[in-house]
Formats: C-alpha cells, sequence, structure tokens
C-alpha cells in the first residue's frame, strides 16, 4: 500500500489516523478530506499538511465534523475557514429527547430499558473512561456489564472495548447489529461508525465525565431510525450533593439542543478557544480584550478589509503578518 501511495498509482487514499505516518509519502497530493475532525489534534493537523505541502504546492483541505472543537469554532470566526453548515438530519432520523437523570434512579432507567426491549427495541449503555485507567474503564464497563445481565434474564446483554481482539469486537458488534443482542454495554469505541436503526434508547453512565462533543456523538447512535428514540444522561453528584458548573452546563446544553453547531458554540462559550496561534484547542483564548461573541462587527469589517489590503498593500499586510504572527501562521491552517 505504501509503494501504491508513493507512486500516485493509487489515486485515492482512505486511512485513519495512520495516514500521518511518516513513512506514508504522497506523490501529488491534490486534496485531503479529514472526517470526524474533532478527533484529529493540532499536530496531527499540521503533519498531514506538511505531507501536502511536499511538492510546494498547497492542496485543498476539506474537514468535516458534526461537532467543531472550540479552537475551530473561533477559526471559522476569523475567516481563516470558509464554512458550509448541513443544517437539517437526513432523511428517515426522528429526533432524539434527551434526559437528565440522577445516578440515584438508575433502576427507574433500567425499568425503561425493559419497556423498550418488550416493544423489540434495542439499547446502548456507555461507560466512560475513567482517569485514563483502561483497567478502571474495563472494570467499570464488566461491572455494569454484569449487573444489567443479573437485572435482565433472557435477554442477550453484550460487552464492547476497546482491549477486546478485534475479531471478538466484529463478533458483537455483528450480533447486535442483526438484532440477536438486546442490550450492548459498551465503552466510547461506539462513539462514530454505528448504525442501528432498531436502537431507541442510549443511556450514558457518569455523563458528567464526558466532554460535549462526545456526548453528542453518542447521542447521534440512536433516532437513526423511524423509531421515538432517547438519549437518558445519568449523572453522579460529587460528595457534596452537587455538580460541578462546567459539568452541569454540559449536561444543561444537552438537554436544551440536539444542534450540533449550537453544541459546539456552547462548548466555545464553556471552555475557551484555544491557541489560535499555537496547539491548545480549548482554554482562554490569549485575546487581551476583545470577546470573539461581542465584537463580531470588528471580526466583520476586518475580514471585508483583509482581502483589500493583500490586492492594495501587498508588502504592508506581509509585515503586518510577520509583526503579529512571527511565522507562526501554519497553525492557522490546522
Amino acid at each position: 500500500m505504501l509503494e501504491l501511495v508513493a507512486s500516485g498509482e493509487a489515486a485515492l487514499v482512505v486511512g485513519t489516523h495512520a495516514v500521518i505516518q511518516e513513512q506514508v509519502q504522497f506523490k501529488a497530493l491534490a486534496l485531503a478530506i479529514i472526517d470526524e475532525q474533532h478527533r484529529f489534534g493540532v499536530a496531527q493537523r499540521l503533519a498531514l499538511r506538511g505531507k501536502m505541502q511536499e511538492g510546494g504546492a498547497e492542496p485543498h483541505l476539506l474537514m468535516m465534523s458534526a461537532t467543531p472543537i472550540p479552537r475551530t469554532l473561533a477559526m471559522s470566526y476569523y475567516a481563516d475557514l470558509d464554512v458550509s453548515t448541513i443544517d437539517e438530519l437526513p432523511p428517515g432520523r426522528t429526533p432524539v429527547v434527551t434526559k437528565l437523570i440522577s445516578d440515584s434512579r438508575r433502576d427507574e432507567v433500567i425499568e425503561r430499558i425493559r419497556g423498550q426491549l418488550a416493544a423489540g427495541r434495542q439499547v446502548y449503555w456507555v461507560c466512560p473512561l475513567i482517569d485514563e485507567s483502561e483497567t478502571l474503564d474495563l472494570t467499570n464497563a464488566t461491572a455494569t456489564h454484569q449487573q444489567l445481565s443479573e437485572a435482565l434474564p433472557g435477554v442477550v446483554v453484550g460487552l464492547l472495548h476497546s482491549r477486546m481482539p478485534g475479531p471478538e469486537k466484529k463478533a458483537v458488534m455483528s450480533l447486535f447489529t442483526d438484532g440477536h443482542m438486546g442490550v450492548l454495554v459498551s465503552t466510547t469505541v461506539i462513539e462514530v461508525g454505528v448504525d442501528v436503526p432498531n436502537a431507541s434508547l442510549m443511556v450514558i453512565e457518569h455523563a458528567e465525565r464526558f466532554g460535549l462533543s462526545q456526548l453528542h456523538q453518542l447521542r447521534g447512535r440512536v433516532g437513526r431510525g423511524a423509531a421515538a428514540s432517547a438519549c437518558v444522561l445519568l449523572y453522579s453528584a460529587g460528595d457534596n450533593g452537587k455538580l460541578g458548573e462546567t459539568a452541569r452546563a454540559r449536561l444543561k446544553a444537552m438537554a436544551e439542543t440536539g444542534d450540533g453547531f449550537e453544541i459546539a458554540r456552547r462548548d466555545l462559550e464553556i471552555r475557551g478557544p484555544g491557541e489560535f496561534l499555537g496547539a491548545r484547542q480549548s482554554g482562554a483564548p490569549l485575546l487581551r480584550f476583545a470577546d470573539l461573541a461581542t465584537d463580531a462587527d470588528l471580526l466583520e469589517w476586518a475580514r471585508t478589509l483583509a482581502p483589500v489590503m493583500l490586492d492594495r498593500h501587498l508588502q504592508l499586510a506581509e509585515r503586518h503578518v510577520e509583526r503579529w504572527l512571527g511565522g507562526r501562521q501554519d497553525y492557522l491552517k490546522a
């Protein structure tokens, strides 16, 4: 495959993050399409751009995301990206009702699952990655799988996690896709690329530990058919009995809208846009006085004037860029 790509015989290359590796060389790359852009880091996107520029050309870059990360959304305000928005559901999809439920009402949620199974529907139950530990992640998912298996006798309850061998993962997913499995307990490995129209209920455990884009992507696994679908965000309050301010804002956003771009806008408000001239994808914007939301009219003015400067006063524009960006303008393209 590497030889086919390097020689140019492979006119179209489809790949995972593996495409970014050093040993992958393109003969004449003209277009790079990055799907699920929010799952790539700035350094990874810059590495891909490096491959694109090897011939001295500047190929086209198309990035796609249902939930842009804060930095990307903020950069779209700055006109460093041309933005196209698809603001409607694909044909045959149904809106998903989202409910916030305390973990103390877990038994009620399991009762709701029984109702969905009785109606011939299927259910996802997603467990979080805790403290970035695969061991704890696996223990949590396994314990939940055992609990649901005991609570739902006669129902096939599957388990899916990242440490399972590939063939085993595929076998579990096939059982669920074919309708032979009623409940699938999973970690976030089902976040993208899973399409089971008969699944009508998504339960996300410890939802307060997930990011907004991840919650929205997970919710998108249901509502893919004609059946009314719901997403239950099970949350657990801290030792003081209260959710943190950030977690509360995230869950509130999920309950109030199903629009991915509105969720991205809320995420930008909550987390900040990060660095436009650096690798941080969220956090304080490092703008001393300006504000992306309230100074939109200034951005509009600058957007209109910038092409005029480039056209009529190129040397001044280049000096201006060099003064303020200091050679870091490549970051604006990632």
